[in-house]
């Protein structure tokens, strides 16, 4: 990489939803010749990949998140996203980048606000159905807005006349699965079963995913192979749950090889959230998708209707996810496993697999390079 090559900043949330598209963003630069760095906040030291302080290519901007409208806890956001922005001014006055792009999360404001401030064009990505709030808030001070799906901004002509739908950069790791073609169950054969849940939602897999399993027939029992996401303080009667029902089944809190455990299972159980719809439709694997609920912008809800409008995932709402309806519906699944194929190839329809390249075009278009 050449010492004087342009460098591109990019700035996400500390979260893989976030961090995920902008690492595969930074892949597809590089190939181009460019240099990157990532500011982000202390969440994002957790992850390995290609950003990490070992390569000496990510920056630690403080934030902090918007959780109410109580005064003090909104003094303290306050206070704290003033202190990330004379931090990002800063770093981005030092770096000089030719552009910064943000992928959503309320890290991303020091860095976009500073470029805004010191003039560096800038773009922000975001891979929901509808936008975050702090994308909500730069869109108006961006020089371009990236969006993963069709018509996020149709309601919004002042915005939309700057969109434009380039799909969500996936990791190396996606791509890879993504050509792992979907192994449709053999009727009397064994079902992969992954249930994931995030740092949100894997509570609710574990309170209602193990009582489901005991309530399908027994045969089924012996047939499926089961991974689940399982937070340290639930896995104790999760797992008493499944070594009782002699269930062949794999426990962890995360799996770093999470994108291979996709491509091998034959049906999803999982939140939607974006990079996690992105990628099942990228994979192409069938999915039944439980939105968190009370989110201000219900997202996550958006997210799933799309995999489910096309036939790829059947979305059910927390307060309908109980024991009896995901036993019912594993079932039915066992018993016809033809229409777990027919979602695999439904749920492909929707996934892009050029998303970095043609994000990667419209970064150059916007730094002018």
């Amino acid at each position: 990489m050449e010492k004087n090559a342009p460098l591109i900043l990019l700035a996400a949330g500390g979260t893989g939803g976030h961090l995920f598209p902008a690492e595969a963003l930074g892949v597809e630069l590089i190939k181009r010749g460019f240099r990157v760095r990532l500011a982000t906040d202390a969440r994002a030291l957790r992850y390995s990949g290609l950003f990490s302080r070992a390569n000496d290519n990510i920056d630690v901007v403080p934030s902090e998140t918007v959780r109410g409208r109580n005064p003090i806890a909104l003094a303290r956001t306050a206070v704290m996203l003033g202190y990330g922005g004379l931090i990002a001014l800063n770093l981005v006055r030092r770096l000089k980048p030719s552009a910064v792009i943000g992928f959503g999360g309320y890290p991303t404001l020091p860095p976009l606000m500073a470029a805004r401030l010191l003039g560096v064009p800038s773009l922000i990505h975001d891979a929901n159905a509808v936008l975050g709030r702090a994308n909500r808030f730069l869109s108006s001070r961006v020089n371009a807005i990236a969006t993963s799906l069709p018509g996020v901004l149709d309601r919004d002509p002042a915005l939309a006349g700057k969109a434009t739908t380039v799909g969500t950069p996936m990791r190396p790791a996606i791509l890879a699965a993504a050509a792992i073609p979907f192994a449709s169950p053999e009727a009397n054969g064994p079902l992969r079963l992954l249930v994931v849940g995030g740092s949100q939602g894997a509570r609710v897999m574990s309170d209602i995913v193990p009582p489901a399993i005991e309530r399908l027939e027994p045969v089924l029992w012996s047939r499926l192979m089961l991974t689940q996401q399982v937070r340290e303080e639930d896995m104790a009667r999760v797992r008493a749950v499944y070594d009782r029902l002699k269930i062949d089944a794999e426990l962890a809190p995360f799996f770093s090889d999470l994108p291979a455990r996709l491509a091998s299972s034959h049906l999803v159980v999982s939140r939607s959230g974006a990079g996690t719809v992105a990628e099942l439709a990228a994979i192409g694997r069938p999915s039944i998708l439980v939105p968190l609920p009370g989110a201000i912008d219900q997202d996550q809800f958006a997210n799933a209707g799309v995999l489910a409008k096309v036939g790829g995932a059947l979305r059910i709402a927390q307060a309908e996810f109980t024991p009896d309806r995901l036993a019912a519906e594993i079932s039915a699944f066992a018993a016809e496993p033809a229409k777990l194929t027919e979602m695999a190839a439904a749920s492909r329809t929707v996934g892009r697999l050029d998303a970095a390249g043609r994000l990667a075009d419209l970064v150059q278009k916007v730094a002018g390079i």
